[in-house]
This record gives C-alpha cells, structure tokens and sequence, in this order.
C-alpha cells in the first residue's frame, strides 16, 4: 500500500440484501468518505437484486421467465453475463450445476411460496434439459428454446460479492475484503502486509464454527452446504441444493464442498456444481477443471473429515493455507 498503516482508518461497511448482508472491510485515509463508498456499495448489490431475484416478479430475470418460448428478451449486460458463465460451467460440469431449475426450487418451498406436493411431483416427473442446452444469447438478446424456469441463486449472490469488489476498486480501494453470507473476495493485502484470514465454517446446524482457516490474496471462497438452509421431509432433512437429475434435493451429499477461484462468482457457481456431483465424481471434476476444493463429509460416527483437490487443498488445512489467484 502507498501510505504507512498510521495513516489509514479501519472502514467496516454492511448492509441489506438477497435476503442477508453484505460487508466490506478495508482500510483507507481519512479523506475517504465513508458514506458515499456505502451508498455505492449498496447500489451495485442493488442492481444485482433488481436483475437477478427470483423473489421480485418484476426483476429481468423474472421477466425472461414469463416471456414465451422462441421470443428474444433484451436484457441488461450483466445479467447476460451470469446467464452466461451459469451455462458455460453448467456445460462444464455436465449439467451438475443447472441454472434452469427454478420449477424444483420453488416446488420444494426454497422460493417465495411453500413448499407443495402437487408441484413437487411435476418437478420430479419433467422432462427436462439443461439450461444450457435450452437458453440461446446472442448480443444483447436471450431466449428460451424449451420450457425452463430460470433461477440464479447459485451464481447470484457470488457475482454481487465481486461487485462489491469492483465498486472498492472504482474508488481506488485496492486491498480490501467484502462478503454476501459467508461468500467472500479478497483483494490485495491488510495494512500489515498479510493476506486476509477466512475460516472454512464446520457443518455445524448448531453453531458457527471454523473448521479450518485460509489466507487469501486476490481470490474468491464460496461454500455450499447441506446444514443452513434445508426442509425436513418424513423427518429427513433435505437439503436446498436441487438435483437436477431429479428435480428434487440432493439425498446423498457432501456436507459442504468449499471452492477457492479468482472471481465469486465462479466459486459460488462450482461449489454448487461439486456438491451435486458427489465426493468421488465431483473430486475427479475439480481436478480435470483444476479446481481448488475442499470436501467436508460426514462419517458414521458423526465425525467430519476432509478430502481436498487442487494446489491449495491437497491435503486437508489442519488450520491455515494461503491461496492467492490464478
């Protein structure tokens, strides 16, 4: 950083959105003004709201959904440019991760309404394809090719982290931490000259607790897992994470798949496609992907243990790893 630590002032910023919080950590010179870095803050995950909920009717994304099948719907940049990294790593997941599935989410009570049976056994007996089979952009327009209701709570939340990101940087703040929920990016370095610390939280419904500890440098972590949000069904508890091979949640696991990559967006997105895939099949795609992942899984004896892939997780981080982007 140019100025010595003396001279900057801790800034610790949050507010409302998607349902949570976002914060923003970072250090800058007194002649920062606070208020006017919040309202911008607040703006971008705005926007991100305003285009991508699926809880306001009136977002784009809602509206690509209500538009008929074969009719092209302009849309705003960046929500094109989720749609599209949503079917680029859904291709390369092999529809693991499935940015159509939007009629299960919302059949299973995860969406605005609750939960109910007839539209679960719609969801569970359609036939469908994966978005990216079925959802056409060209320049500024998208269209759907067959029924699919969109839905980008797996992306979403990541790609507002990196906005949060890139609004620190539109001021000129380089080194800083934002989050959305437990999604973080870091960028440059503390006032120390450190990496920024991010626990791993332990699957714990109980508590939160870390499991482990990174540092990161100019990189994204997001983690999906089994043990915050979940419906209990004949006293089995169902995690929101949607199967798209079956159109209902995932029934066998990992307890939480946490993945480190250069934007959030792409870790929230892969974190989401490796815990459908599986401990075993989605450990072999993170390492054809080069993917830094960290699998949490369960034992018999209600124990957790670790398997982890790529560079930074090759070995399960007893308490502290570094990662810096690619």
């Amino acid at each position: 950083m140019s100025k010595m630590s003396t001279d900057l002032r801790r800034r610790a910023l949050n507010g409302p959105t998607m349902g949570t919080r976002w914060s923003a950590l970072f250090y800058a010179d007194l002649t920062v003004d606070p208020d006017r870095i919040r309202a911008a803050l607040q703006a971008a995950v705005d926007e991100v709201d305003a285009q991508m909920s699926t809880w306001n009717s009136g977002s784009d994304l809602m509206r690509l959904n209500a538009a008929p099948e074969g009719d092209w719907v302009a849309l705003p940049e960046r929500l094109r440019a989720v749609l599209g990294l949503g079917l680029d790593i859904g291709r390369a997941s092999h529809g693991a991760f499935d940015i159509g599935m939007g009629d299960a989410v919302t059949a299973w009570g995860f969406g605005s309404d609750t939960a109910a049976s007839g539209a679960i056994r719609a969801a569970m007996g359609a036939c469908r394809r994966p978005a990216h089979e079925v959802l056409d952009i060209d320049g500024a327009r998208v269209r759907k090719s067959a029924p699919v209701t969109l839905d980008l709570n797996g992306i979403a939340k990541g790609y507002g982290v990196d906005r949060l990101a890139d609004t620190l940087r539109d001021y000129g703040i380089t080194d800083g931490l934002v989050g959305i929920d437990g999604e973080m990016r870091a960028t440059g370095f503390r006032p120390d000259g450190e990496a920024w610390t991010i626990a791993v939280e332990a699957p714990d419904t109980a508590r939160r607790a870390p499991h482990s500890i990174l540092a990161l440098q100019d990189a994204a972590v997001a983690t999906s897992g089994d043990y915050r949000h979940w419906v209990e069904v004949q006293g089995r508890r169902l995690s929101h994470t949607m199967d798209p091979a079956r159109g209902a949640p995932l029934i066998a696991s990992p307890a939480s798949v946490t993945v480190v990559a250069s934007t959030c967006a792409e870790a929230d997105a892969w974190a989401t496609a490796l815990m459908v895939a599986g401990p075993e099949r989605g450990a072999a795609l993170a390492r054809r992907r080069e993917l830094d992942a960290l699998f949490l899984l369960r034992g018999d004896d209600a124990g957790v243990r670790g398997v982890g892939v790529g560079r930074l997780f090759r070995e399960e981080p007893a308490a502290f790893a570094s990662a810096r982007g690619r």
